[in-house]
């Protein structure tokens, strides 16, 4: 079997070498970067090319340009999604703003993970979730019309403890979930509205919450963008 060539632009791979550093802490956070003159001969490019580099990681937050010093690495640590848990509102800067709701045929896959046809309908909550004001996630919530139907969930308002207490107090308490984790390019409007910058994938979260007798009784689709956050998983030894 052939190898495979990177065929990206040189300053999307370099901007890569770049970004791995960071991430393992092999560049650390508040260290400056070598100098343009240092990068230009370790990675064999032209100054422009180093300065395309550059640039991306500034868009994409992991360095800061400081005028007459030089180039550093932020001082941000990732948005750790642990996949067991749902990521909530609270006072430490998080917040959502609801984008839609109402009563929509659900996408293929969620209609088949509810076992539905594509042409019943279902109540959808489509929200933003910020951090500090910034957007970092798309949420499309579903859920059966049988039990959403004049509950808070198929209202505008602030729900009050969140879906997991509606659905409970409805008799309809979730007992575990699913996740499937996969990773794709944004469409346009992910782009748009999560502000993200060029070239940077995005983590797609399918996931089914269960109630009595596995009965499904939401469907998420969470959207986040890969330069942001990185996913915690947690196994207990038998």
């Amino acid at each position: 079997m052939g190898t495979r060539l990177d065929s990206r632009p040189r300053h999307q791979q370099i901007a890569a070498e770049l970004r791995a550093e960071i991430m393992s802490g092999d560049l650390k956070s508040g260290e400056q970067l070598p100098s343009t003159p240092h990068l230009v001969a370790r990675f064999n490019a032209a100054n422009a090319t180093i300065q395309r580099a550059l640039q991306s990681l500034k868009d994409e937050g992991f360095v800061r340009g400081h005028a007459g010093k030089g180039v550093f690495v932020r001082d941000r640590q990732p948005l750790v999604v642990n996949t067991s848990t749902y990521m909530s509102p609270d006072p430490r800067g998080y917040s959502y703003e609801l984008l839609k709701v109402g009563q929509v045929a659900p996408p293929s896959d969620v209609a088949a993970a509810f076992t539905v046809s594509g042409e019943d309908l279902v109540v959808m909550r489509h929200r933003l979730l910020l951090h500090d004001g910034a957007p970092v996630e798309l949420s499309w919530s579903y859920y059966p019309v049988s039990i959403a139907a004049g509950s808070p969930l198929a209202g505008r308002g602030r729900i009050r403890g969140g879906a997991p207490q509606v659905l409970a107090d409805l008799g309809f308490p979730q007992h575990h979930f699913i996740d499937r984790i996969s990773v794709r390019q944004p469409t346009e409007t992910e782009v748009q509205e999560l502000d993200l910058p060029p070239d940077v994938p995005v983590f797609r979260q399918f996931r089914v919450v269960y109630s009595d007798s596995e009965r499904p009784v939401e469907v998420s689709v969470l959207i986040k963008g890969g330069h942001l956050y990185e996913l915690s998983y947690h196994q207990t030894a038998d």
